[in-house]
């Protein structure tokens, strides 16, 4: 097991890897910019180490930076967390070249991976449910990017091969927008991924966001954890999740869990990864893989009593799973809202100082954020400062205790969107279950503040 670890990230996730490096009693190095000098985990961490100003591309995008910082502590491995650096290949290529371990997957599953185009590849070849679509990258030639419309039926989408994040994507409903959106999306997936390449898929109407939490060793093993609900979406991003997903039959959740274990021991997959659906009229379509610990990793935890984030660290130690399929059991559900610093209604950031920060507590609530009373919240980087998770027996108790978590959370000095996750627990649609991704967008339009 490594003796020091070095966390690659910044807010919460940094004091979530930094709590499991603990408890594993391993020591950690946190790398931090100018902006999170206060931060909890530089304040908390063994060794910390300053690599650049606020800006993230001279900070936490900074490659040399990061490698330096673990070479002059004596760190051993390089653990990236979500966002920044997590997911890209020339990085997990340079810490291992450098001679530490990267606590994630090997370059050539990220690459793989990476790119929609050869991960959909991927997926058909190992048997995982995919959207129709371009068989690969579409061509150049008009004619045929035409064809393939019609082949598919329309509406289209256009991705990006690169893309991420809601970005990169473009909905087409008429031949006569084709060929322009087609144009469109290849320009902006230049300039944003440094990779022109689109492809074409049959744009589902009103589908749910489903993914499938999978671990897998070097040694040829692989599980997966149940399923997530990420339906509850604000322009592709997720503001509410849940484990298990519900109104969806064990039978149909198994078999698609069982061929994402299958495809990670087919494509040689190592580490954590989340395997991402949209879920229609009772079927699944892959859309792409994270390749690293996703934001909403707590409502699994929860539900399987595994540590996903230790788990990572174990895989990258070269052991083994310590459990079996089988052995992997869900009891009860599991609901997270993000906590973040915006207007609740217009979305506008609001960093600034926290005057007063007052967590809720009680059975069955777990809060994963690392600011306080004073925290500067800086207006760099993502606006999500926390995570609100809680657990029950049923989703109704789960429900229960999310709306008493909210109730009892108070955040000062600067707007979070809690006054918005207050009013969704009690939505007839939400409280029901089973939305879809474009629920949330158009309760916003309804509920216009």
């Amino acid at each position: 097991m490594f003796k020091k670890i070095l966390i690659a990230n910044r807010g919460e996730i940094a004091l979530r890897i930094q709590r499991a490096c603990r408890e594993m009693g391993i020591k950690s190095v946190v790398v931090y910019s100018e902006a999170d000098r206060e931060a909890k985990y530089v304040k908390l961490a063994d060794e910390s180490v300053c690599i650049g100003p606020p800006a993230s591309g001279q900070s936490y995008l900074n490659m040399p930076a990061i490698i330096a910082a673990a070479e002059v502590t004596d760190a051993e491995a390089i653990h990236p967390g979500y966002g920044f650096l997590s997911e890209n290949a020339d990085f997990a290529e340079r810490v291992e070249k450098s001679g530490f371990t990267f606590i994630g997957p090997t370059p050539d599953a990220i690459r793989m991976m990476g790119d929609k185009v050869s991960a959909k590849q991927a997926m058909i070849r190992s048997g995982v449910p995919c959207v129709p679509g371009s068989e690969g990258a579409l061509p150049d030639d008009a004619k045929a990017i035409v064809q393939a419309a019609r082949a598919i039926g329309y509406p289209v989408i256009i991705k990006a091969a690169g893309g991420g994040g809601g970005r990169g994507m473009r909905v087409v409903h008429t031949e006569a927008a084709l060929l322009h959106a087609v144009q469109t999306t290849r320009a902006e997936a230049g300039a944003a991924f440094n990779n022109p390449s689109v492809y074409m898929e049959k744009f589902l109407q009103n589908p749910r966001h489903i993914e499938i939490q999978v671990l897998a060793d070097q040694h040829k093993n692989a599980v997966w954890l149940g399923e997530r609900d990420c339906s509850m979406q604000r322009r592709h991003q997720k503001i509410i999740e849940e484990a298990p997903a519900p109104g969806i039959p064990r039978r149909i959740i198994e078999r698609i869990g069982d061929r994402c274990a299958a495809a990670c021991k087919k494509i040689g997959y190592r580490g954590a990864g989340t395997f991402e659906f949209l879920f229609e009229n009772g079927e699944f379509y892959f859309i792409e893989m994270n390749t690293r610990v996703q934001v909403e990793h707590p409502v699994t935890e929860l539900v399987t009593g595994v540590d996903i984030v230790q788990m990572q660290i174990r895989i990258a130690a070269n052991e083994k799973l310590p459990f079996t399929q089988r052995q992997v059991q869900m009891r009860g559900h599991a609901i997270e809202v993000r906590v973040n610093a915006e207007d609740p209604f217009k979305f506008t950031p609001s960093p600034g100082r926290i005057t007063v920060w007052h967590a809720p507590g009680g059975p069955g609530v777990r809060v994963d954020s690392h600011v306080y009373t004073n925290y500067m919240v800086p207006p760099n980087y993502d606006s999500m400062i926390g995570k609100i998770i809680v657990h029950g027996d049923t989703r109704e108790q789960a429900l229960a205790r999310m709306r008493t978590a909210l109730s009892e959370t108070v955040v000062e000095g600067i707007s979070t969107n809690i006054p918005l996750h207050r009013e969704l627990m009690v939505d007839a649609k939400f409280v029901e279950g089973g939305t879809s991704i474009h629920y949330l967008e158009k309760w916003l339009e309804h509920h216009k503040r």
